[in-house]
């Protein structure tokens, strides 16, 4: 019996052609997310064939956007956004300013007027949540000083975009747009009784929603949600513990943008920092890590779908003059703001990167000024393609910061290493470990002293500036970095040890180290026997499995019958 399953079809087309995708741009050494794009594309409603239903795929990638900003939230504290709030806000602020005046200018010149360049000058100003987080995951910056900046810039614009998206509608009328119908803001009778103007009654009205959420979720939220996480936990059920975790980011979010007005990535990041504050927050971190990687992939797939390719034809020279915009000025005035504030130029190469595109909320504000009559039709195809070409070129312009780094440590080896760069190499017969956490640490430290150097890599300075205090070299890396080996000297290394908990990215930096050296004995770690498989076929030597050490300890200290048995007769 054949049953109408829309939303099943746009998930499988678009999981699958993002896999198939994903892997055929990874064999091209393209970033996979261009695989993803182009599946959306594919399925989307301007090419022939299947078109997948494009409302229920922007609703899926919402789930990505809240999911993504649940897990920062689990990272974070209101002390790490504290430390962050002085170059955030005012750079967010700045820079949404100075991209909106080029934006605007740009959309008068195309004809459109000054309401019309006013919602195309917000769109190009802000970035999007899921490019910018996954950006910082996959090279490990969201616990870093460089990460939380970004985060609390992120956070910044979201405020600030909710506020636009409530104000436009009443200003509609006087930008050249279609005045909406009188009272139309909800609650606002209450404000204009007392003689405010509609302008101020929706900002004010605004302004007591997203401190009333806050408010709740610092002061109650902080109390509840932590004991109702231990409480779920209690009952030992692991189903129960994943629907509760999902429940509270799902609902939270959902809650705050239909009470209060936040955006639902704003409600979610909420419910992910009230959250951390329970011990059980790594836990939660890890249970929503699938389903947080598949709807990631699905919000590309929806922005492909919105693509028209047609639009790389129809308007060649206004599509360049968005992408510029988009990547070049916007990026050049948040390098500016972090370099004033005293930033070092790798964070501020890194803020700007992650800045030099736009996402969801630039596709709604989008619709609401196509809706409000002041943004064409064309400057919405303008959106669109500046959001797929900056995304395409957002992974470009992190290599290019990376290759920039390395061409500045080598051309400066013997400057003194500061906390957070790389320190020199052994020269040779040295011992690798990578990854500085709880167990890299604990080996570093058990090595013989001065039986052979030890060289640490992790992807956090802060982790290498331990290592070099506890008198070890040490050099910021990622696991899967190509250069890794020779940056390392594996091929003059004797052990390399690894540690993370990724075997994905162990399994593929043991490759490349004995490619580089072939008799080097690598030693690994494994949480499951298919990852021992991986790591063997890998060409790892040695792993320990710490489900096994375990048992194998738990085993050592059952006693013996005929010990009990002597036991029982002397208390006896």
């Amino acid at each position: 019996m054949l049953h109408d399953t829309p939303l099943i079809a746009t998930i499988v087309a678009g999981l699958v052609l993002a896999c198939l995708l994903g892997l055929a741009a990874q064999r091209l050494r393209l970033p996979a997310l261009a695989g993803y794009l182009l599946a959306g594309v594919l399925i989307g409603p301007f090419t022939p064939g299947y078109v997948a239903d494009q409302h229920l795929a922007s609703e899926l990638a919402e789930i990505g956007v809240i999911l993504l900003m649940f897990g920062v939230g689990l990272h974070f504290s209101l002390k790490d956004l504290g430390a962050v709030k002085a170059i955030a806000i005012p750079g967010a602020l700045g820079q949404i300013l100075a991209a909106t005046l080029v934006g605007a200018t740009l959309g008068w010149g195309l004809g459109w007027g000054w309401g019309g360049g006013l919602i195309f000058g917000l769109a190009l100003s802000v970035a999007s949540t899921v490019v910018l987080l996954r950006a910082l995951q996959d090279r490990r910056l969201i616990e870093t000083e460089r990460g939380r900046i970004a985060v609390g810039w992120l956070i910044v614009e979201d405020l600030v975009m909710v506020l636009a998206l409530v104000l436009l509608p009443p200003l509609a009328g006087l930008l050249g747009g279609d005045a909406p119908a009188p009272g139309a803001t909800q609650g606002a009778d209450l404000f204009q009784s007392l003689g405010l103007n509609p302008i101020a009654t929706t900002l004010l009205l605004t302004g007591v929603k997203v401190f009333s959420f806050i408010a709740l979720m610092l002061i109650v939220g902080r109390r509840v949600i932590p004991r109702a996480l231990q409480y779920v936990a209690g009952t030992g059920s692991r189903e129960l513990f994943s629907l509760a975790v999902l429940a509270i980011a799902l609902g939270v979010a959902f809650g705050s943008a239909h009470l209060f007005g936040v955006s639902l990535a704003l409600g979610a990041f909420f419910a992910g920092m009230v959250m951390a504050e329970s011990p059980l927050s790594s836990r939660a971190a890890s249970d929503t890590l699938p389903l947080r990687d598949a709807f990631a992939v699905l919000f590309f797939v929806s922005v492909g779908m919105l693509f028209d390719p047609r639009t790389l034809l129809a308007a060649p020279l206004a599509l360049a003059a968005t992408v510029a915009t988009i990547v070049g000025a916007k990026s050049a005035v948040a390098y500016g703001i972090v370099r004033g504030f005293g930033h070092d130029r790798q964070t501020a190469m890194t803020i700007a990167a992650s800045l030099a595109q736009i996402g969801e909320f630039s596709f709604i504000l989008a619709v609401l000024g196509t809706e409000l009559g002041l943004l064409p039709a064309e400057g919405q195809g303008l959106i669109l393609g500046g959001a797929m070409i900056s995304i395409l070129l957002n992974p470009a312009l992190f290599r290019g910061i990376d290759g920039l780094a390395r061409r500045r440590q080598a051309e400066t080896p013997s400057e003194p290493a500061a906390a957070g760069s790389d320190a020199p190499p052994p020269p040779a017969d040295h011992v690798v470990i990578v990854g500085y956490g709880r167990i890299g640490s604990q080996v570093a430290s058990l090595l013989a002293p001065g039986s052979h150097p030890v060289l640490v890599i992790d992807d956090q300075p802060e982790r290498c500036a331990k290592a070099r205090a506890a008198g070890h070299a040490a050099l910021v890396g990622l696991a899967q970095d190509e250069t890794l080996p020779a940056r390392a000297n594996l091929a003059a290394a004797r052990v390399l040890v690894l540690t993370i908990p990724s075997a994905l990215e162990a399994g593929t930096l043991a490759g490349r180290a004995c490619e580089a050296n072939s008799q080097i004995e690598i030693l690994g770690r494994a949480d499951a026997e298919g990852e021992v498989a991986h790591l063997y076929d890998s060409g790892v030597d040695h792993i320990v499995r710490g489900d096994l050490e375990v048992a194998r300890g738990l085993a050592g200290l059952v006693p013996s019958p005929r010990a009990r048995g002597a036991a029982r007769g002397s208390a006896a």
